[in-house]
């Protein structure tokens, strides 16, 4: 919170954007403030939201994943075959089996990066052709149709009539998408290992030297991870209604994106939820916003683009330190 209220800081940066960029398309088109499309906003970026908290711890740790979206697509599949194996399941289960099953796939990515010493982008990419290729053999491209119920029920924990009589309201995946990041934002502040995990990123060396252990943060890191891109996939088929196998892929790009643009570094050490909420949600916005006011697609790639690079351009040197060194260099 203190971070938010200070007015150089990343975060307070991207909430005044995203306060313009709400107001803008408050003015340009009625329908954006509407009650139907601010729920259906966060009903829609619930999936993202999960990966993202997943992500920043990774990117915080030092490290980074580019497999986890495959990696959600690869647990709806073997959750689904687990289902039918016990005669169906329920939501506890589904939890459990989710989260086990990507935090086992994000295990298997920290064990290789420790074991062989690979960077962890370059194991991310292998994985991710591994997964993708394994689930694409396994299921000719093939989705899935004949779910459990529980799983595809509608679960709806507030909900507004609107004038033509239909309802909207926000469902279990944003409930979720809560749930996960104040897990996630719990781990980070108020844990010896979110401090550990800070220090590592930042110092690898010298957190070793102190007696954090490399190869328990990689686990940590990469496990949560993984058990967040699991849960993202089984609130993915809540909302969707069915599992296909290509339906994830290529979120991972556009959730490394929202959570760059939150203020996490590439090479570790720093990173916050909050940011990663508002970075998420300004790219949910931008999208929203030029679907209603009818813009291409396209212009939404290069948007984002823009935004990305003037975060990073940023990221190193504080808006005080800039206007510090604008000053010295006047006189």
């Amino acid at each position: 919170m203190r971070r938010l209220l200070r007015i150089d800081s990343t975060e307070a940066r991207l909430a005044a954007v995203l306060s313009i960029v709400c107001i803008f398309l408050a003015v340009a088109s009625p329908q954006f403030l509407t009650v139907s499309n601010v729920a259906n906003l966060l009903n829609a970026s619930a999936v993202n939201v999960i990966m993202a908290v997943g992500l920043i711890v990774v990117l915080i740790s030092g490290g980074i994943d580019i497999s986890f979206a495959v990696a959600a697509s690869v647990v709806q599949y073997v959750a689904a075959t687990v289902f039918g194996w016990i005669g169906g399941g329920n939501w506890v289960i589904g939890f459990l089996l989710a989260a086990s099953l990507g935090f086992a796939l994000g295990a298997f990515n920290a064990a290789l990066i420790h074991v062989f010493n690979i960077i962890s982008i370059v194991v991310t990419i292998a994985t991710f052709n591994i997964y993708f290729g394994l689930l694409m053999f396994a299921t000719n491209g093939v989705g899935l149709y004949d779910l459990p119920d529980w799983w595809t029920d509608r679960i709806v924990f507030f909900q507004h009539q609107m004038a033509g009589g239909a309802w909207v309201g926000v469902s279990l995946p944003a409930a979720v998408m809560i749930v996960a990041v104040a897990g996630t934002w719990a781990l980070l502040r108020f844990t010896s290992t979110g401090r550990q995990l800070y220090a590592f990123g930042d110092n690898p060396e010298g957190a070793r030297r102190v007696g954090i252990s490399v190869l328990a943060m990689r686990f940590i890191a990469f496990g949560w991870m993984g058990a967040m891109a699991g849960i993202a996939g089984l609130m993915q088929v809540n909302i969707v209604q069915e599992a296909v196998p290509s339906a994830l892929v290529g979120r991972e790009l556009d959730v490394l994106a929202a959570v760059v643009l939150g203020g996490a570094r590439l090479g570790g050490g720093r990173g916050s939820v909050a940011g990663c909420l508002l970075g998420v949600l300004l790219v949910a916005v931008i999208q929203n916003g030029l679907n209603l006011l009818g813009v291409s697609p396209y212009a939404f790639k290069m948007i984002i683009g823009l935004f990305i690079l003037v975060a990073i351009s940023m990221s190193n040197v504080s808006l005080g330190t800039r206007f510090a060194m604008r000053r010295r260099e006047a006189t």
